[in-house]
């Protein structure tokens, strides 16, 4: 049952599928209209069950679920891959290589393969306090205060000399 984000509860899991282009103007409604109705209909024979979404920046497709009192099966996980597969191909997008980086560069989001991102760093395109987004992270608590952090607080500083 689709529920208000604000509703969606801290320990709520999150899957953040990054796309690999910003969608287009002309998408974007057809692309939040897919997701809601998605979210309308992922497991409706529960009603106690609760999940939510974020469209971000053009290119972020997030889902919440709250797993507390409805436990997610492989199948529910399943079903809602197979949703993410079908967008890919309707838009023609790739959103489930998490191999890819995401970060800002200025006021615009990139999307880059990771080889590519550690020659930016190594360049001082980017530095330390760059924004990057952390994309397997895994609760709501999490990706409201650890997804868009410096690379110095992420996972990623690792890459930083």
């Amino acid at each position: 049952m689709f529920t208000a984000y604000s509703l969606i509860p801290e320990n709520a899991k999150v899957w953040i599928y990054p796309s690999s282009r910003k969608f287009y103007a002309n998408e974007i409604e057809g692309v939040e209209s897919k997701i809601k109705t998605f979210i309308e209909n992922w497991k409706s024979d529960d009603q106690n069950f609760k999940a939510s979404y974020k469209f971000l920046y053009n290119r972020f497709i997030i889902l919440f679920a709250d797993d507390e009192n409805t436990p997610l099966t492989n199948k529910d996980i399943d079903i809602s891959v197979s949703f993410i597969l079908k967008l890919q191909q309707d838009y023609d997008v790739e959103l489930l290589d998490k191999m890819n980086v995401c970060f800002k560069q200025g006021e615009f989001v990139q999307y880059k393969e990771l080889k590519d991102f550690k020659k930016l760093l190594k360049n001082k395109a980017l530095t330390a306090k760059s924004i990057i987004f952390d994309n397997l992270i895994t609760s709501k608590i999490d990706f409201e205060n650890y997804w868009e952090v410096p690379i110095e607080d992420s996972w990623y500083s690792r890459f930083i000399k």
